[in-house]
């Protein structure tokens, strides 16, 4: 397994207001071990619109190699676009082009989507109508992400719209662009297959989340492997938002369980990347998740 870890969870949510600087992260991951980092694509860490000039992003390919690091994958900063309730998809396509300019820039080969809206959207939007605007403007996204041969790969989420398994199979099934797959977050996956967690209408449900796994499995083209504590993070109101990314061994998840079921999918030699994303000590549980790869590297390499 090629080791990853997302930056985004030091400069978002409880790090937001005392993010992580970039080569301090850098510096960490390379300490550790890691393979590589998976960047997010959004201030104060290095994104399109700080870093404008092809001299000023291969600057920070070379920051990034003198770690003896890679990238692995990029989450483009697209929250801030209409997805749904819009019938005009030209920002969201004109900001999703331009972090394709970005990847290619600094060789990353996968750029990671969302549904964006959250699933009450369906109160404002239909389903068929959510749906359509979804599968249209991520199709035109595919094109235009293979026009840079980079991956477009989908992280489903309790948090966003079409998150009950039928639904994203539907999307799934909708989108049969050869370079278009599914980012399977093992977390997410927990929160939203076995617990049901902000779905619509009537639960759909498994006693083990690799039940989800099969239905989504040949169309697994990234994973992101962090435990679950079967709980959401919580918005300021105290609302369920998303997944909490309880570091390995603060949960329940069974990965001798998952990881082989993965395998049966997913190349081992492929990027492995750890999401700590709104966990209060993502800093300092860093270390934990790199010494949780290195043994499953131990084991499952070693089986194969």
């Amino acid at each position: 397994m090629k080791t990853s870890i997302g930056t985004w969870a030091y400069s978002i949510g409880p790090y937001a207001d005392k993010p992580v600087d970039f080569d301090t992260v850098c510096q960490k991951l390379s300490k550790l071990g890691y393979d590589a980092l998976e960047l997010g694509s959004f201030a104060p860490h290095p994104n399109p619109d700080d870093l404008q000039t092809k001299e000023s992003r291969q600057a920070i390919v070379e920051k990034i190699k003198s770690y003896g690091l890679q990238i692995s994958g990029i989450a483009a900063n697209l929250w801030g676009e209409q997805l749904i309730n819009t019938a005009d998809n030209s920002k969201y396509i004109a900001e999703f082009t331009k972090n394709c300019e970005f990847s290619v820039d600094l060789g990353i080969k996968t750029i990671r989507v969302d549904t964006v809206q959250p699933p009450t959207i369906f109160e404002e939007v239909d389903y068929a109508t959510a749906k359509q605007r979804v599968v249209d403007t991520w199709n035109l996204c595919c094109d235009i992400a293979a026009s840079y041969d980079l991956n477009v790969t989908w992280e489903a989420e309790p948090g966003f719209a079409f998150n009950k398994p039928s639904e994203i199979v539907e999307i799934l099934d909708a989108i049969q662009k050869p370079n278009f797959g599914f980012l399977y977050d093992t977390c997410h996956a927990q929160i939203m297959t076995v617990m049901g967690t902000r779905q619509n209408g009537e639960k759909e449900v498994f006693e083990c989340q690799t039940e989800f796994l099969k239905m989504v499995g040949p169309r697994i083209n990234h994973v992101h492997l962090i435990d679950s504590d079967n709980k959401c993070h919580q918005d300021a109101n105290g609302e369920d938002e998303t997944s909490s990314h309880p570091p390995f061994g603060l949960g329940i998840l069974d990965f001798d369980k998952i990881v082989p079921a993965l395998l049966e999918y997913y190349p081992a030699d492929a990027w492995w990347t750890n999401d700590l994303c709104f966990w209060d000590n993502a800093w300092e549980a860093t270390e934990t998740c790199i010494t949780f790869m290195d043994k499953l590297n131990e084991k499952y390499l070693v089986e194969a």
